[in-house]
């Protein structure tokens, strides 16, 4: 999250009220992230997240809050965007698309154990099936089209080692994606960037329970194995080194396969996915850190990063055991 677009508390103040969800009582700007203007927002009927939405247009964005609507309506814990008299959940401020949604409880846990991941792993199968009969469709849109079309704009930016990296690993993505084992993957709405800080887990009276999932900007109709890469590959490694640590991964995959269980071809390609997975966050930190926006309180992630842990998934793949 981030503050692209400063919102006087007057004018957010209007906003809510047209909501119907109290008056305004504090409005702080959010830290993190990259992509949309994040404000927490308190009233006096609870706390919420403001959004305005910055590269998202107005006709994309029914997919990802009508999404989070669905799945709140069967019972996954996702943030539930908030309708005005009319029943829009879509709103525009200050010229710009705008949701409201509720703030979910608890905190991150950025040093996850086996139970947290276990936890993260079972909710996303869950969420994975609750998704099957959701209507309305938008592919992923940093798959790999987008990385096509953007690996040749940052490459410029790369040195030599690394520049034949991300080219012959965009090769590589491109036959994995021509193959008929990958066309036969079993498909639906993704989240696609649920790492450590998009998971919530809630504490009070001394409980350790998942409070939820958020920010599903970059959800879409993808491959349910790649949001499982995604996970692994935040979730599941040494962050120093982006080396699995195979323990949490295992049980990561397996509490996912005890709900939705995963298909022959799914644990095959597992590995290469999970290269997909590092290679999109590599391309997308690389973008950001070389074609930056200007932003109150933005703060671009380490691209180095994701290249560590694409160099660990080809070097060393790892393969779920049931």
């Amino acid at each position: 999250m981030a503050v692209f677009t400063e919102v006087p508390f007057d004018t957010a103040q209007d906003f809510v009220r047209r909501l119907n969800v109290g008056e305004l009582t504090a409005l702080q700007g959010c830290a993190g992230g990259i992509e949309n203007t994040n404000y927490f927002a308190d009233t006096s009927r609870g706390r919420y997240v403001l959004t305005l939405f910055e590269r998202l247009s107005f006709e994309q964005l029914p997919f990802y809050l009508h999404l989070m609507k669905h799945l709140a309506g069967h019972g996954i814990p996702v943030p539930d965007p908030q309708a005005d008299d009319s029943g829009e959940i879509l709103h525009e401020l200050l010229g710009k698309p705008a949701a409201l949604v509720n703030r979910l409880p608890g905190r991150h846990h950025l040093a996850p154990d086996i139970q947290h991941t276990a936890v993260v792993g079972r909710m996303m199968a869950k969420m994975h099936l609750a998704g099957l009969d959701f209507k309305l469709a938008q592919p992923n849109l940093r798959g790999l089209d987008w990385w096509k079309e953007t690996v040749p704009v940052v490459v410029p930016f790369l040195q030599d080692e690394q520049r034949e990296l991300i080219e012959s690993e965009l090769q590589f993505q491109q036959q994995v994606a021509a193959s008929a084992a990958y066309a036969g993957l079993p498909a639906g709405p993704i989240h696609a960037d649920l790492f450590r800080d998009n998971v919530m887990f809630d504490d009070a009276d001394g409980r350790d329970e998942l409070g939820g999932f958020f920010d599903f900007y970059f959800a879409g109709i993808d491959r349910f194995i790649f949001d499982i890469a995604v996970c692994l590959n935040d979730w599941c490694i040494d962050l120093d080194s982006g080396e699995l640590v195979e323990a949490r991964a295992q049980a990561f995959v397996a509490a996912y396969d005890e709900v939705r269980g995963l298909t022959a071809n799914e644990i095959r390609l597992l590995p290469a996915m999970m290269r997909a997975a590092a290679l999109r966050f590599w391309v997308s930190r690389l973008w950001d850190l070389h074609l930056p926006r200007d932003a109150s309180m933005l703060k671009p992630h380490d691209p180095t990063h994701f290249e560590r842990v694409l160099r660990s998934r080809i070097d060393t793949p790892w393969h779920y055991e049931r």
